[in-house]
């Protein structure tokens, strides 16, 4: 999916577009809320603290699957680890609510990205001013474009791979707006 930009210069003849600077708040999806989201929720919070940045930022599923479900246990397990508390997080599905207050959400997948673009073009008509959607690893040198694997129905490897590239991506995107 390509960057959006909101301004453009010309130097020396030639346009350069300049990239959306740091949104207000952000919302992270996966397919059920309990895995990837939820992690990526607290990993992108405490790492845009650290970086000075004040960014709403929440999580929700694409599927009513889990609504109302605490994260999975291995998630929570796996991110405590690393010194992410996720345990108190409950699962929610994406609404249309989240596409009028939201300044982004970012997908884990393509699947998931695919779901929530047909979402936000239901709306697309009624409403302007709709959240920009992106993939999670966009903005990322290493996992750019890459899907975020569902660790769902795998060990805790899956698991330790998933914190790695949400931290990962979570670092690209602030570093990017603190570029800006």
């Amino acid at each position: 999916m390509p960057v959006s930009y909101s301004m453009f210069f010309v130097i020396q003849g030639h346009i350069m577009l300049m990239k959306t600077c740091t949104p207000s708040s952000v919302l992270l999806v996966c397919l059920g809320n309990i895995c990837r989201s939820p992690t990526a929720e607290e990993v992108f919070r405490q790492q845009a603290a650290i970086a000075g940045l004040s960014i709403k930022v929440d999580s929700a599923g694409t599927s009513d699957s889990h609504i109302g479900h605490a994260p999975d246990t291995r998630s929570q397990r796996h991110a405590k680890a690393h010194g992410y508390k996720i345990n108190k997080l409950v699962a929610r599905q994406v609404s249309a609510d989240d596409f009028r207050n939201f300044d982004l959400i970012l997908a884990m997948d393509t699947q998931n990205l695919a779901d929530l673009q047909a979402i936000k073009d239901s709306l697309i008509g009624t409403e302007d001013n709709l959240a920009k959607l992106a993939l999670f690893s966009e903005e990322d040198p290493t996992y750019g474009g890459d899907d975020v694997p569902d660790p769902y129905k795998g060990d805790g490897d899956d698991f330790e791979e998933v914190i790695e590239r949400i931290e990962s991506s979570a670092q690209a995107w602030i570093e990017s707006w603190k570029a800006c």
